[in-house]
């Protein structure tokens, strides 16, 4: 799944220039707490939340330019990133949205907390092995069972029990992703384990070409 498909398209955005005022009648009547800040190409530029045009306010700011931070300062994803990475952003960073940007850097959706939820709770009963298929599919030249051989490793080294690469296969067969979130100790592990994962198994992949 990519990101595009998991982003909210309904979103506002303001420009650097608009009065915070203003900003905060239209994030009040819309119902948005953070909103991306563009230039006149719809570009991403910087960010502000509810809590900033508050303070804004109370400190007499008059413009969104006063409040915002900064694009360098934003944690922001592109619409076809894998939409794990936006999880895994908003986990690490404990953000409750982010801004999505095409190739261009123009502001193309925002995702958000609810976003995340709504598309987990959709992915909740899916066996886990069919996640793996998808990573197989991705880590090209990688074979199912070296796939399962990493995995096995990974988890060895991560809670010291010793599992085979057929005990792994026929878990991950068994379990939904839920299941497997409760069991690696929530969604973050999960995905670092994913990438721990993805990334012993290509390291394999190139010490044999090596020899």
């Amino acid at each position: 799944m990519l990101v595009k498909e998991m982003m909210d398209k309904d979103f506002i955005v303001v420009t650097p220039d608009e009065d915070l005022v203003e900003v905060s009648l239209l994030m009040e009547k819309k119902r948005k707490f953070t909103t991306p800040v563009v230039d006149d190409q719809k570009r991403l530029i910087g960010w502000i939340t509810s809590l900033d045009v508050t303070r804004g306010l109370r400190e007499n700011l008059k413009e969104v330019k006063d409040v915002m931070h900064v694009k360098d300062d934003v944690i922001h994803v592109k619409d076809n990133d894998p939409a794990r990475l936006a999880v895994l952003e908003a986990s690490q960073h404990r953000v409750v949205s982010i801004p999505v940007v095409d190739e261009e850097d123009v502001v193309v959706g925002v995702v958000r907390t609810f976003d995340i939820v709504k598309t987990l709770s959709s992915l909740y009963e899916i066996k886990v092995y069919k996640i793996f298929e998808a990573m197989n599919n991705e880590l090209k030249g990688v074979t199912w069972d070296e796939l399962m051989e990493a995995s096995a490793i990974v988890t060895r080294r991560r809670t010291g029990k010793r599992v085979t690469a057929q005990d792994y296969e026929k878990r991950i067969r068994d379990s939904t992703f839920g299941e497997a979130i409760w069991a690696t100790g929530g969604l973050e592990k999960f995905f670092v384990g994913l990438i721990a994962i993805g990334e012993l198994v290509i390291a394999r992949k190139v010490a044999q070409a090596r020899k």
